[in-house]
């Protein structure tokens, strides 16, 4: 066989892996946007039956939830309110502090330093979320239970959660995203090209100056992105946040017991029948339609950036 001959035959075995792989690829991006679509469907078939029975008014906007009443409300303002604010908050606490901690792996620490603190952050992402709320329980609740005696001391209004309420909870899920944000914001700022920084500081910048001004600009999109991600897991978190928060449905505030979307669904479906479950399904469809907005502004922002 000569050498053209040995050519041909190289090419053909090239095309046909790489038709292969692009069919594979093609099949994959498929599947994953008929998942997407068939959860849409299902949710908007689960969910929206009850919007009609009972009003988008009645559920939506009203803040009493008495499923289980002789005359039975569906009001659940409070647990979309708790959802916003406990999220907002957790990554008002969580991102600054994954932020800056990311920024000391990558441009400060020694790398012995780095080989121990970063093994024990992405450690933190494979604790089931289980533990978090047992440990949750069993410390974090008891400390805040005594800001709550020595802030109300005295009061004769005020309903004592025992700790269990959103302060706990906010703690507990900014805790839950440090690793998600940190690990991604870290391979953000390492791919940062080197020549930036060097750039900054020939010129005359300090390396705080350089941090700052320069890298975590560059590496935005990346940030934003573990913002997104820690974002969906707070937004998500259920088994957790039910062992903390205390379960009932109040006004978020800080030393009140609350209920979540997702604690809402997790603790009532197992014995919810009728209309009830079917408004169980409507919260499930607002939670969703809650994690796509947020996808959407956080991706137009990504966009943006592009551009």
């Amino acid at each position: 066989m000569n050498v053209k001959a040995k050519c041909i035959i190289s090419k053909d075995r090239v095309c046909i892996v790489e038709t292969a792989a692009q069919a594979i690829f093609t099949i994959c991006a498929f599947v994953a946007i008929f998942a997407v679509g068939s959860i849409t469907l299902y949710m908007i078939a689960n969910g929206v039956p009850a919007l009609f029975k009972i009003g988008i008014r009645d559920i939506l906007f009203s803040a009493t939830w008495k499923p289980t009443a002789q005359e039975p409300e569906f009001g659940i303002l409070y647990i979309v309110l708790t959802s916003i604010m406990g999220t907002a908050l957790a990554v008002m606490i969580g991102v600054p502090i994954a932020l800056l901690t990311a920024v000391f792996l990558a441009e400060i620490a020694p790398k012995t330093l780095t080989a121990v603190i970063k093994p024990a952050v992405e450690l933190l992402a494979g604790i089931p979320s289980v533990v978090y709320g047992l440990l949750g329980l069993m410390v974090l609740n008891p400390l805040v239970y005594k800001w709550e005696q020595n802030l109300y001391r005295g009061s004769e209004t005020h309903q004592f959660t025992g700790g269990a309420n959103l302060l706990s909870a906010v703690l507990v899920l900014a805790v839950m995203i440090l690793p998600t944000v940190v690990s991604i914001s870290e391979s953000a700022i390492r791919a940062v090209p080197s020549e930036l920084k060097t750039s900054s500081m020939a010129l005359g910048a300090s390396h705080v100056q350089t941090i700052f001004r320069v890298i975590l600009p560059a590496a935005k999109p990346g940030i934003i992105m573990a913002i997104v991600l820690g974002v969906g897991r707070a937004i998500g978190e259920a088994m957790a946040i039910s062992l903390v928060s205390g379960g009932c449905v109040n006004f978020p505030m800080p030393f009140h017991s609350v209920r979540f979307l997702t604690t809402a669904i997790v603790s009532e479906m197992g014995y919810a029948s009728g209309l009830h479950r079917q408004v169980l399904f409507t919260i499930g469809l607002v939670l969703f339609g809650f994690i796509m907005i947020v996808n959407l502004i956080l991706n137009n922002i990504l966009i943006r950036e592009d551009r």
